[in-house]
């Protein structure tokens, strides 16, 4: 419980993590991952971002943006996050996820909580379930907005990127 402690106060307080880009750095089987996504306009210019972490030793295993089009809402954005996190997971040979996201309706909706209403997120809601499904143990847990700052950074810097700044 203490080191998932220090990873949020890290993530809240942008401390330094140990990074580690390397795809192939061998992890452990159990996984935090870091989902967010965002939207200018709703809908508008919108990216996502995820990021893994080893939650024995809090590094930053693998982050990841994605550019997702220009017309999308925060709630579709928040999806493509998902999916990304997922992704990341997968090329980790990760077995156990536990998901970040401060997106209440989409951990809600992943939980089975909460039907999909809007038809634009019923695809985007089915093809993560799909993903999740590949692994034999996923959580889902919302968290506020502050300790997810680094997944929200990734987000924003993806529109960023896709804008020339």
């Amino acid at each position: 419980m203490r080191r998932f402690q220090l990873l949020h106060r890290c993530f809240t307080r942008s401390c330094a993590l140990p990074q580690s880009r390397d795809a192939s750095a061998v992890i452990s089987s159990s996984v935090f991952a870091y989902a967010d996504g965002a939207s200018r306009g709703n809908p508008g210019r919108s990216g996502c971002g995820a990021l893994l972490v080893d939650p024995s030793t809090g590094s930053v295993l693998a982050t990841e943006t994605k550019y997702v089009g220009d017309l999308e809402t925060n709630n579709a954005a928040e999806y493509h996050g998902l999916m990304l996190a997922l992704q990341l997971a997968q090329q980790h040979q990760a077995t156990h996820v536990h998901i970040h996201m401060d997106s209440q309706l989409i951990v809600r909706q992943m939980q089975g909580q909460y039907r999909v209403k809007a038809a634009n997120l019923r695809t985007l809601h089915q093809q993560c379930k799909e993903l999740s499904a590949a692994f034999p143990h996923v959580t889902f847990s919302h968290v506020a907005r502050e300790e997810n700052t680094e997944a929200d950074r990734l987000a924003n810097e993806a529109i960023d990127e896709y804008d020339g700044r």
